[in-house]
């Protein structure tokens, strides 16, 4: 048995929920620093704070992997999962901004932390059953179209998220100033709007998508695959087994996500304060001032710069894949995105920061789908969903490296000025990039074989 392949709807609507997703992901990604400056945490101790996201990953994803390959209801099995963190995470975001209204009880700081460790858990609960839907549903030669697609759909919904606060104020004149030293109304909006519009998205994917049986997805077994299909009835510690037998393929991708999530981990926390201090020129210390949340919300159009040519390069990732192969693509991209990395050093203009934000997203069009197309040809589809969420150990881990080196580096051996660890981060890109040529394409290695 084959699959059938899918027209562009059915693909399209089985990943519409990344839309929201990526929005809510946006705003934890542009704005969770500055909110965490707002309620006092300084420069070099907001990597610590950032450290329970990807512990979250760490935990969660193998296990809802786990049970989203051996769990069957009404909704199939991967659209439950969809629905619970889509409503978890927007708790979170509805919360995070607004962490000071427990100040009675608990500290704002460590309440924005415990919100931010709830955004992130819940994401990941709902991100990597989307990415193993595809993997379930799409015929091989649809894959890479599959995870183009979701890239593109990540793109639009970052973009919408990161440049929510921007346009609240500069288009509807919603306040961006910090009353109190608390977080400004367009930033608190902007998250309640993202809360929202990730539960309608799920619920749209949830209601127009199908789902293969487990035994279908039996039939469509491949007996050249790495890893049988689990003979007993699976456990929960079968993961500690499926890690050790994890395929060739996916131990060589390892290290070009654990260099790749490196350097984004970086960015993703020191970009504001390394434009407020590099590109506007405030003190370190200064947190609360007009200029800051400029720079802030201008950090936002930046990240929304870099997801939108993410979700326009997206379109071309399959054509080119098609021509050049999966891994030259991959690591000429990854190259393009460490060296603008690099070149933000050289700005002294926030209009010109615009420029080095291409390279980034090429790279980030990438991330989000070479990868997984690569690996998915090395998968039996019974053990996608665990191995997606193995695979996620290779993205938090390096996160959590960051996480806990990443503060005491700004700190003790760049001075504080963060914009030394966006420069870390590019060339962690370019390790990365050289790292590709290591991997075996499955998929890519079939392909030659039939046309020999």
């Amino acid at each position: 048995m084959e699959k059938r392949k899918l027209g562009f709807w059915e693909i399209w609507n089985m990943s519409f929920g990344f839309l929201g997703i990526q929005m809510g992901f946006a705003l934890q990604n542009g704005f969770a620093s500055r909110i965490l400056q707002t309620f006092g945490a300084e420069v070099h101790e907001l990597s610590w704070f950032w450290i329970v996201a990807p512990l979250m990953g760490l935990i969660v994803q193998p296990i809802v992997g786990h049970y989203s390959d051996n769990t069957w209801t009404k909704l199939g099995r991967r659209r439950p999962f969809f629905l619970v963190g889509a409503v978890l995470a927007s708790v979170g975001l509805i919360l995070m901004p607004q962490a000071d209204i427990f100040t009675a009880v608990f500290p704002t700081l460590w309440v924005g932390a415990g919100m931010l460790m709830i955004m992130d858990a819940s994401f990941n609960i709902a991100m990597e059953p989307f990415r193993a839907l595809i993997a379930d549903n799409l015929h091989t030669d649809q894959r890479t179209l599959g995870f183009s697609m979701q890239t593109v759909l990540i793109g639009f919904g970052a973009v919408i998220g990161s440049w929510l606060p921007y346009a609240l104020t500069n288009w509807f004149g919603v306040s961006n100033e910090s009353v109190n030293n608390g977080v400004p109304l367009n930033l608190t909006l902007s998250f309640i709007i993202g809360a929202a519009i990730l539960v309608l998205t799920i619920i749209i994917t949830v209601a127009t998508t199908k789902e293969y049986t487990p035994q279908e997805l039996k039939a469509f077994e491949d007996p050249a695959n790495e890893i049988p299909a689990p003979v007993n009835k699976p456990k929960l510690t079968d993961i500690f087994t499926d890690f050790r037998h994890m395929p060739v393929t996916m131990r060589q991708l390892s290290w070009v996500q654990f260099f790749s999530w490196f350097g984004l981990f970086g960015m993703w926390v020191f970009t504001t304060p390394a434009i407020a201090h590099h590109i506007y020129g405030l003190a370190i210390d200064d947190t609360s001032s007009q200029a800051y949340n400029d720079a802030g919300d201008w950090v936002g159009v930046l990240f929304g710069v870099y997801n939108l040519v993410a979700g326009i390069f997206a379109f071309a990732l399959p054509v080119i894949a098609r021509n050049i192969g999966r891994k030259l693509t991959h690591t000429i991209s990854l190259i393009i995105g460490g060296i603008s990395l690099i070149s933000i050093y050289f700005v002294s203009d926030e209009y010109w920061a615009i420029l080095p934000m291409i390279g980034v997203g090429i790279a980030w069009a990438s991330i989000l789908a070479m990868p997984y197309a690569i690996l998915a040809g090395s998968i039996p589809p019974l053990k996608m969903g665990v191995y997606m969420g193995i695979f996620n150990f290779f993205i938090v881990i390096p996160q959590i490296i960051n996480a806990l080196i990443g503060g005491p580096m700004v700190k003790y051996l760049y001075n504080n000025d963060a914009i030394f660890a966006i420069v870390t981060s590019g060339v962690s890109l370019i390790i990365a990039a050289m790292l590709v040529f290591r991997v075996k394409d499955v998929d890519d290695l079939k392909s030659n074989s039939e046309i020999l």
